[in-house]
């Protein structure tokens, strides 16, 4: 006998077990369901009954009232001075004397907060559930918003070692607190002081059961707690399927032009798994140029319409890394595991919009599924791309992502940069000034947010490399965030449903105007039939290589401000001819290679100094699996070392500047010795010098 996979009667399954069971037109909520929806799928991908609300409280400029009127753009969202409190309420404004008390959200349930974020959140924090008279927590705001469950589990026993990179993901906390009547969190400190900040919570309808966030919870759940953990550790590796049938296989070669079907099945049934790899002359641009189609039940607009990299989160060109619902292997595979149900049957396309030949192979893991006409809904990704902006933070806009009438839920969503600003340091070359905001069946966004990194979980602009299940920065050429960046957030305990309407927005507000911004994103979402959204057909024009300018040279202003360049091979000093690399990611576009034939090996370069002062010294080297462990000296009236550098990256090109501490220098020249300290996996170490930069700073 056939055994059928009904994925919703199998959630409810899970649920039953957590303590989440589906009854007469009730549901009941605790930590321990919510801690199983942090690693299953299968709960997007119907829509909730009762249904939920996610809104956002945060630290958005209050001056933003009416949308695109005037202050809608409003930049004051928390370092303090704000002409209007960046509070739900003042209880006792702050003095020089003391501290302030400030409400944050204070919000009636039933409900659940589901992530915490800031960026910098001094002063003390008091958060209140249900009628309790003690806090539930009373003590460093900073300590529950990015560690919220360290004190709890520590005191249950627990350890919470294994949260640090999953349930804390950068700067945000994903922990869930349900409360069944209220949520009231408050703030005591100076807003003069940084404080930005954003709470995440749902608001469930009338008829959900809540069990309201206890300490003791997290002994009660730790073994739910620890699968979590461990699940979203590793995702590529430890996502757990349910589907017990075979594998299905396909491969399909597309000439320059061609739209071919590659994949069909008939349902009622779900795509639990799809893995595809691109093959072509130039993988970089075919990935970019061949187009995904994924059509359900017969829809004459396929549901997925999306550049191949772009789709899996890894554009533009191949970035490997892993997250809840993507993988990017190095070995050239790339895995999605949001779930795609359909009743009828679903089609897979492929489109190639290039000038090559394109192979794509790929394999589909299809489950039974129980189509639920109430509920069901399918899956859709929706791209789109800007070529050639001109930015300027006196002339912001709104960048739509998706605007959707119907019923469904919002689940992901990615942005792709090529950013070609010619200051070299994030405070001048920062692409992500602009706040999200989302509406959901309203007027005014419940989503409203105080920066595009803070959307994505990180701060200050920051330009390192990371991925964990729920976010990501994949990619981030630099130096700083210039060149091609890509950021990525999932909602997976965070999803958005939404039953008339949503419009997702990001502003884009740049430091400095840049002529010849790129700017693609892409939306995922779910959606019942008869869902409709703004989706454009994607042209060839969209998808067209994009190139970063040629001959750029590093331009002093911002936070580069009183700086001199000097390219590396006009100032190294040695007899040797060094080779350099073309690429249009280095100043001038070229890089001096210098390839050490033993740890310790010297070379040296002079900088000529114009007056006496302080300065800094920087080093922007390439960062690749070619390079070493490095450090530099300078060499002043006394020699200054400048620290220990690993610039080793195993699948990364990135450029980065290291520094010297402040150095007091003479007018004449400097001397700065760089030496190879120690190889890395690299076989034959080489170090890829850019430019040196010497930036006066008293």
């Amino acid at each position: 006998m056939k055994k059928v996979l009904n994925y919703r009667v199998l959630f409810c399954a899970l649920l039953l077990s957590s303590g989440m069971a589906k009854g007469a037109g009730s549901c009941i909520v605790n930590t321990g369901s919510l801690l199983d929806e942090m690693v299953d799928f299968q709960h997007l991908s119907e829509f909730p009954t009762p249904s939920f609300k996610t809104v956002q409280y945060s630290s958005f400029d209050r001056s933003s009232t009416v949308p695109e009127g005037e202050g809608w753009f409003g930049n004051s969202d928390g370092f303090g001075n704000e002409p209007i409190p960046n509070f739900q309420e003042v209880l006792r404004a702050a003095t020089d004397e003391q501290p302030g008390e400030y409400v944050m959200c204070d919000v009636a349930g039933p409900g659940a907060i589901v992530r915490l974020w800031t960026a910098q959140l001094r002063g003390e924090l008091r958060v209140y559930l249900d009628d309790m008279d003690q806090p539930l927590y009373e003590g460093s705001a900073e300590t529950f918003f990015w560690n919220s469950y360290d004190a709890y589990g520590k005191a249950a026993g627990l350890d919470v070692e294994p949260l640090k990179g999953t349930f804390y993901q950068e700067q945000a906390s994903y922990c869930p607190f349900p409360f069944a009547k209220r949520c009231r969190i408050v703030w005591v400190g100076h807003p003069k002081d940084i404080h930005f900040y954003q709470i995440q919570a749902r608001l469930y309808e009338p008829g959900m059961i809540v069990t309201t966030f206890k300490p003791e919870d997290l002994d009660t759940y730790a073994g739910k707690l620890k699968r979590a953990a461990g699940i979203m550790s590793n995702p590529g590796e430890n996502w757990p399927t349910v589907s017990q049938r075979a594998v299905e296989t396909f491969e399909v070669t597309l000439a320059p032009g061609a739209q071919l079907d590659a994949f069909a099945i008939g349902g009622p049934a779900a795509i639990e798994r799809m893995t595809l790899s691109v093959e072509a002359k130039d993988r970089d641009l075919a990935l970019r140029q061949t187009v995904l189609h994924i059509a359900f039940d017969g829809h004459p607009a396929a549901q997925v319409q999306s550049p191949v990299g772009d789709f899996f989160g890894c554009a533009p060109g191949f970035t490997p890394y892993d997250s809840a619902p993507f993988t990017v292997r190095p070995d050239g595979s790339m895995e999605c595991r949001y779930l795609m149900p359909f009743k009828k049957h679903a089609r897979i396309a492929f489109q190639n919009l290039g000038d090559q030949e394109v192979t794509v192979r790929g394999q589909v893991l299809p489950a039974d599924y129980e189509w639920n006409e109430a509920q069901s809904m399918h899956f859709r990704a929706r791209w789109r791309i800007d070529h050639d902006l001109l930015t300027d933070s006196k002339a912001p806009v709104d960048m739509p992502y998706l605007v959707a009438h119907g019923q469904g839920v919002y689940v992901g969503t990615a942005t792709y940069i090529l950013n070609p600003c010619d200051i070299p340091t994030p405070a001048g070359n920062w692409w992500g000034e602009g706040d999200e905001k989302i509406f959901v069946d309203e007027t005014f966004p419940s989503t409203f947010g105080t920066g595009s990194e803070d959307y994505y979980n990180y701060a200050w602009s920051r330009n390192h490399i990371f991925s964990h299940a729920y976010c990501g920065q994949p990619r981030n050429d630099g130096p700083a965030n210039r060149g091609f960046v890509t950021n990525n957030r999932w909602h997976i305990l965070d999803p958005l449903p939404f039953k008339q309407h949503l419009a997702f927005y990001m502003e884009l507000i740049t430091h400095k105007p840049t002529p010849g911004l790129g700017y693609a994103r892409i939306a995922y979402c779910y959606g019942k039939p008869g869902m409709m959204d703004d989706h454009l057909p994607i042209s060839r024009g969209d998808v067209r290589e994009q190139v970063l300018p040629a001959n750029w040279q590093p331009f002093a202003q911002y936070g580069s401000e009183d700086s001199v360049f000097f390219q590396a091979e006009n100032v190294v000093q040695s007899f040797a001819a060094f080779p350099v690399e073309k690429d249009n990611v280095w100043s001038g576009g070229q890089c001096m290679r210098w390839t050490p034939t033993k740890d310790g090996e010297e070379l040296d370069f002079v900088l000529p100094v114009i007056e006496d002062g302080t300065y800094v010294v920087r080093f922007v080297f390439a960062m690749d699996a070619r390079s070493p462990i490095v450090m530099f000296d300078v060499n002043a009236d006394n020699m200054v070392p400048c620290g220990s550098f690993n610039l080793y990256r195993e699948h990364d090109v990135l450029s980065r500047a290291y520094s010297s501490p402040p150095v007091a220098l003479k007018k004449g020249d400097v001397g700065i010795t760089l030496r190879s300290q120690a190889a890395t996996p690299a076989k034959q170490p080489s170090v890829g010098v850019d430019f040196l930069w010497l930036q006066r700073v008293d």
